[in-house]
């Protein structure tokens, strides 16, 4: 299956890029990811638990990001193995692009799935993904736009570490 789309983010490419690279925005983004340790160098090892009609079951798997244009675009891979339900596996090519309003972040995704994921029908599992990349790539602009964005201003006076553990904890909790 094949997903794209696009969202303008109002941040520069440079901070995008920083984010699309950051352990910590990835994790608090992908939607039900409880644990996301390594690098971008070195790629990533991911726990992520997901319920998809029936089935539910938590996924461990390798991330890699290759095809990288420095500041403007890379293919993220990854693959997962959830037991008795199955595997999922796939990529997304995400580009960055300046615009007035910020940045322009386009991806395009193909994903597949087997096991007993695979029997619960093709418009059961394009849904779920569509929903699991709309959920991503909203909390993934919440991130690098900041509380602001949602309505409520960070202090003014508050450090930058104190505004990301701010956002971070709202995207988590």
């Amino acid at each position: 299956m094949e997903l794209n789309g696009s969202r303008t983010i109002a941040a520069d490419r440079a901070t995008v890029w920083a984010a699309l690279n950051d352990p910590d925005v990835l994790r608090a983004c992908i939607p039900g990811c409880s644990e996301l340790t390594g690098s971008p160098d070195e790629g990533f090892e991911a726990t992520v638990t997901q319920k998809v009609g029936p089935v539910k079951a938590t996924f461990k798997g390798a991330v890699t990001l290759s095809d990288i244009v420095e500041g403007e675009s890379y293919t993220i891979s990854g693959e997962g193995k959830g037991g008795a339900a199955g595997f999922a596996k796939g990529a997304a090519k995400v580009s960055l692009a300046e615009v007035p309003e910020g940045t322009e972040l386009t991806y395009v995704v193909d994903a597949k799935v087997g096991g007993k994921l695979a029997q619960l029908g093709s418009r059961l599992i394009d849904g779920f993904a569509k929903k699991m990349a709309d959920q991503f790539f909203e909390r993934f602009q919440t991130a690098v736009e900041g509380p602001a964005a949602t309505g409520e201003a960070p202090a003014a006076d508050a450090s930058p570490e104190e505004k990301k553990k701010s956002w971070l904890g709202k995207l988590m909790g």
